[in-house]
């Protein structure tokens, strides 16, 4: 039987790890997925739990070489961004892979702010909002000063595309997608890394910066096969629109993040822009893309939560829903704000919320989840109109697991009548983004 020949990519999120086979046309012929729950770090705060993702990779890898229907002939990596391995001299993790939630001691922020021209400042230069540990760099100048006997450990740090490809192939790389997503560690004026990774002696711990277009091998006990040095998966998402489409386009990748990605717009950060979590992304060859980011899947998984829990219902039960334009226009006549948000800050889009959310006053389960996308909504569109300022774009593509929640989509069509929302017809972009890479660096 003759082998069908394959391009392997593995999809690394902060919920699902997945596995897919493409074709040569790029289509998906196999895909096999696990998640693993966090285990505490030494603090005793959430952390993924790395040594479980890489043993699952290796042997998931293993596994697909020897099926004997496929050839794989290709291999790429696309992953979450915010999160740095630091390896040890003999290549094992010297650190647990923190979580970028977990807190950033106040003082110590503080003395780095200070230190660098203060806060605003210092954000405008790396086109990175204060999200402390979120700015993965930060997570460096923490380890350093917080954990110093950890620090000296270390001998590099990764961001995590690389480190799964350094898992492949012992090569030790970075690229400009994972460098530029709101890392604070580099200056976009001056086109390098900001002032302060050489002030702190942190350069001599990056890896040196290659095209996303490179081509590594794999390790010979994993088939010396063409492996790419791996990508951050908003930025891979991208790929296949910026291939696809002539026409101005923004993309709205979800999941635990809604990112607003504009790749024709070149305007400037405002420190304004930057406060409401608006930035600039690297491409794979280290052009700016601005973008903007709202929290939208922690802040829904929080809220109906809550809601199953007050009225009674299964799980899975908003995915019954359809829209109602009755009960959307019910919605929307209330003049008063009935959510409280549990993550999102309406208020740096001067835009009100609830003080707190009474789940009484609602009837139903229905209405509730009407007003909280109505006012999710709204919030949604703030953030996506930092992207759409000065720019001809027509249409937005949705992808990510909100392309299928139809009351969020409509009540987007309702509430931007000139612009055509298009749910995506490229699943698993991010995959499929890694999977053209590799490809492109091949022919």
């Amino acid at each position: 039987m003759k082998k069908l020949s394959v391009t392997a990519v593995f999809d690394i999120g902060k919920t699902n790890n997945k596995f897919f086979l493409f074709d040569e046309d790029l289509r998906e012929v196999f895909q096999t997925y696990t998640r693993f729950e966090p285990i505490p770090d030494e603090d005793g705060f959430p952390a993924e739990n790395l040594p479980a993702i890489s043993v699952w990779m290796i042997q998931t890898f293993r596994e697909a070489l020897a099926l004997p229907e496929f050839e794989i002939k290709r291999l790429n990596f696309s992953t979450h961004g915010a999160s740095f391995v630091h390896i040890a001299e003999d290549g094992s993790p010297a650190t647990p892979l923190y979580d970028y939630l977990k807190p950033f001691p106040k003082e110590l922020l503080e003395k780095f702010y200070a230190e660098n021209g203060g806060k605003m400042n210092f954000c405008k230069a790396t086109s990175s909002p204060p999200l402390a540990m979120l700015n993965s760099g930060l997570q460096i100048y923490f380890l350093k000063y917080a954990k110093p006997e950890q620090f000296k450990n270390v001998s590099k740090c990764f961001h995590l595309p690389q480190y799964v490809s350094f898992l492949f192939t012992g090569e030790k790389t970075a690229d400009y997608t994972s460098i530029g997503c709101h890392t604070g560690l580099w200056d976009f004026e001056k086109n390098d890394y900001h002032e302060w990774v050489d002030r702190e002696n942190i350069r001599r711990l990056l890896p040196p910066i290659l095209s996303g277009k490179t081509v590594l091998k794999t390790k010979p006990e994993l088939g010396c096969i063409p492996c790419g040095i791996g990508v951050h998966d908003s930025s891979a998402a991208l790929l296949p629109y910026i291939q696809r489409e002539t026409e101005p386009f923004i993309l709205l990748s979800t999941g635990t993040w809604a990112i607003s990605i504009n790749p024709s717009n070149t305007t400037l950060l405002t420190k304004k822009e930057l406060k409401r979590d608006c930035l600039q992304f690297l491409s794979v060859n280290g052009d700016p893309i601005k973008i903007s980011r709202l929290f939208i899947g922690e802040e829904h998984k929080f809220q109906i939560e809550a809601m199953y829990a007050y009225f009674d219902q299964a799980k899975g039960t908003y995915k019954k829903l359809v829209f109602d334009p009755q009960l959307y226009e019910r919605v929307v006549s209330c003049p008063k704000k009935r959510i409280h948000f549990q993550y999102l800050k309406a208020e740096d889009f001067e835009i009100s919320q609830a003080t707190v959310t009474y789940w009484s006053q609602f009837e139903n389960f229905d209405l509730a989840y009407y007003t909280f996308i109505h006012e999710l909504t709204d919030l949604q569109i703030a953030s996506l109109n930092l992207v759409l300022t000065n720019s001809p774009v027509k249409r937005i593509f949705i992808d990510g697991g909100f392309n299928a929640n139809t009351i969020f989509l409509e009540m987007l069509r309702k509430k931007l009548p000139d612009l055509e929302i298009i749910p995506s017809d490229l699943p698993n972009g991010s995959a499929l983004g890694a999977a053209m890479l590799i490809n492109e660096a091949m022919r």
